[in-house]
């Protein structure tokens, strides 16, 4: 049996619709987990209604780019103040030692801290499977969660001993890799337009993988359909570990092996060049932008503003809570608002656009721009309520200037018109009993370390 429809009554709407519609009183009809309708005076009897009244309520917004994780690893002394090479060979120790709980656990603390910032729609970037861990944990605490779900497996396959980072126990056998990209494709890809799970193919980095991985790793996933995701560009470091070892700067690697289209999208990109983003434009390569990773690892600032200009789709990204140490998708937003204006001027990038990066924009770097990221009749019901009354909003001229002035908390979210967040309560799991399992198992981390 279908659940009721939904009617949100009386909030100011904020579509990211092409026209840019903006309601400042208005209704939204759900039915079956789309948009029937806006308007301002919708009457459905019948229907479940939520009184938003004072609220602003915006499309859900889209996170690109995390590794979930790395919830359990937050603010580890030793890789507090290190640029991303040395924080990585810190990490990686901690992270051998991971299993199935671990990656449970982390992901559903991770994706519940995300809900409750306002998103709806996740990625994840899962490159190291120790000791039995495999994606379908992170797939399965996603559908606990109830959250839209981009799960990529990643990897790494390069180890120290052959002149990669990461250390040999955290390294698979290519042919190995391969195969279980296939099989989560096979059994946890979905390509319908509403779907809650999808997967993606995601060698983690050019200096963890070899060339061989990448290029098949394009050519597995265009055979299956999928999208391809990793890291690129991200800091001078990893330029310089390109010209070094490849010959080229990381925009004609990725063009080399087949890693440019509106099939990818790469995270960071925080050193990309006038040519690259002329690259990335013209072939409408996606960017998943993490400004708090950026600046917490000292990589510097994307030139985000340049390509928005050029025409390259631009997510956001909150990154893993290890390089962030915050999973809040909407204070990214408000992050990479300023950091734009630090590096371009007060109007480099208004609070609207940034929001459009967080919704509209996110939902276009990962294929799912025709169905999701607008409040508009036949796109998914996937919402955010946010209330205006709350104190940090106090005195706000403009309620649709969200990241100038407004909450860092959903009062209520939607996805597919299943309410996953009720009165800033998480409403499908257990949360404080999650976060007991997750202060233990970090505590053993900790106590080994």
């Amino acid at each position: 049996m279908s659940a009721p429809p939904l009617l949100v009554r009386d909030a100011h709407v904020l579509t990211m619709d092409d026209a840019g519609t903006e309601l400042p009183r208005a209704s939204i009809l759900v039915r079956d987990g789309r948009i029937a309708a806006i308007a301002p005076d919708l009457d459905a009897p019948g229907a479940d209604t939520l009184d938003a009244r004072g609220c602003l309520v915006t499309p859900g917004l889209v996170n690109t780019h995390h590794h979930l994780f790395q919830t359990l690893t937050r603010a580890v002394p030793d890789a507090q103040d290190a640029l991303l090479f040395g924080w990585l060979k810190t990490l990686y120790p901690i992270w051998s030692r991971f299993g199935p709980d671990h990656m449970r656990v982390s992901a559903l603390t991770g994706l519940a801290e995300l809900a409750l910032s306002g998103c709806t729609m996740s990625s994840d970037h899962l490159y190291l499977f120790p000791n039995g861990a495999r994606l379908d944990d992170t797939i399965g605490a996603a559908t606990e969660i109830g959250l839209r779900f981009h799960a990529t497996r990643g990897a790494m396959s390069i180890g120290q001993s052959a002149g990669g980072l990461p250390p040999d126990t955290l390294v698979e056998d290519e042919a190995a890799i391969l195969d279980d990209c296939i099989r989560v494709i096979d059994t946890f890809h979905d390509p319908a337009p509403d779907a809650m799970i999808r997967v993606g193919v995601a060698p983690c980095s050019p200096f963890s993988v070899s060339r061989e991985l990448m290029r098949d790793a394009a050519l597995l996933a265009r055979d299956k359909g999928v999208m391809l995701h990793t890291h690129l560009a991200e800091n001078d470091e990893d330029v310089a570990y390109s010209l070094e070892t490849f010959g080229c700067r990381p925009g004609q690697y990725a063009e080399d092996l087949g890693w440019t289209g509106e099939d990818v999208w790469h995270a960071h990109c925080v050193k990309l060049d006038g040519a690259e983003i002329d690259l990335f434009a013209r072939t409408r390569t996606g960017v998943a932008h993490c400004p708090c990773s950026n600046c917490r690892l000292g990589s510097g600032i994307a030139p985000v503003p340049a390509m928005l200009r050029a025409g390259v789709p631009v997510g956001l990204g909150v990154d893993g809570s290890a390089s962030n140490d915050i999973g809040s998708l909407v204070g990214e937003a408000r992050q990479a608002m300023l950091l734009a204006r630090v590096a371009g001027g007060a109007n480099a990038m208004s609070a609207r656009t940034a929001l459009r990066l967080a919704t509209r924009g996110g939902a276009e770097v990962l294929g799912r721009g025709d169905t999701c990221g607008q409040i508009a009749p036949g796109f998914c019901a996937d919402l955010a309520v946010w209330d205006m009354g709350d104190v940090s909003a106090a005195g706000s001229w403009d309620p649709a200037a969200l990241l100038l002035a407004g909450p860092q908390k959903v009062r209520d979210l939607y996805v597919q018109g299943r309410r996953i967040v009720a009165d800033g309560r998480i409403t499908t799991v257990d949360l404080p009993r999650i976060l007991d399992q997750q202060r233990a198992l970090a505590e053993g981390l900790a106590r080994g370390a």
